[in-house]
């Protein structure tokens, strides 16, 4: 159960969200997360920590990496802590649409992200390469953004099942500095005789200096057939 919601929904964060946007990092521009995060579910804490690095490698283009190392533990007081490889992901965001400057008009941003993950340890991740198939869309009216997708997850048997995921949040910026948002994510059973969850978040991120931040979200987690856990994500972002 704690896989369900860990692995891979963590991966898919669209930093400090498990939903995406469709907007890349500026073209010769970088965004570096050092992350920490996690999921309670009955039995125990699982999560990553570790670095997120996006990188803007041409005009509606990023690259990015996520390099993390997983723990898994009893509780939020970590008894029984033990580490070991995570699940790095590989992949490429291309935005295919563009919304006119402040928001105005019908058009959207719209992008595709395919992402790859590669398992290290399978105590700490799938068993094997998974590779997610999603779309991503945005619009924005003045202070307010609304964005969300999904996709397809190719998540290979015996040990996994493919599955679908999606999702929707809203956020609002106060001034250039800081923002609050929600967000609403289905996942469908990611194994055999596995279950969906369905996960609400808050977030916020706060730009402390001009190049770097503070974001977190956390909220909880509704497991099918009346089981609920939680997740949370926190990280210092580097912008350069």
């Amino acid at each position: 159960m704690v896989a369900l919601v860990l692995a891979p929904g963590l991966a898919l964060a669209g930093p400090p969200y498990l939903t995406d946007d469709p907007e890349p990092t500026d073209t010769g521009r970088w965004e570096v997360y050092a992350y920490a995060g996690g999921a309670k579910a009955p039995g125990g804490l699982d999560g990553e920590t570790g670095l997120d690095l996006n990188y803007g490698a041409a005009k509606d283009v990023q690259l990015s990496m996520t390099l993390p190392v997983g723990y898994s533990a009893k509780g939020y007081a970590l008894d029984g802590l033990k580490a070991g490889g995570g699940v790095i992901e590989l992949a490429a965001k291309v935005r295919l649409l563009h919304q006119a400057e402040g928001g105005g008009g019908l058009m959207p941003d719209l992008a595709v992200f395919p992402r790859l993950f590669v398992p290290t340890d399978p105590a700490f991740g799938p068993a094997r390469i998974n590779l997610f198939l999603p779309v991503w869309i945005e619009k924005d009216f003045g202070k307010w953004s609304v964005f969300g997708g999904g996709g397809y997850d190719i998540n290979p048997p015996p040990e996994g099942r493919n599955f679908w995921q999606g999702g929707i949040a809203v956020s609002r910026a106060f001034g250039e500095r800081a923002s609050l948002g929600a967000e609403l994510l289905r996942q469908g059973a990611d194994a055999p005789g596995g279950a969906g969850t369905t996960t609400a978040n808050v977030g916020a991120t706060w730009r402390f200096t001009r190049h770097w931040s503070l974001i977190g979200s956390a909220g909880p987690t509704w497991i099918d057939g009346g089981q609920h856990g939680g997740d949370f994500y926190v990280a210092l972002k580097a912008d350069y």
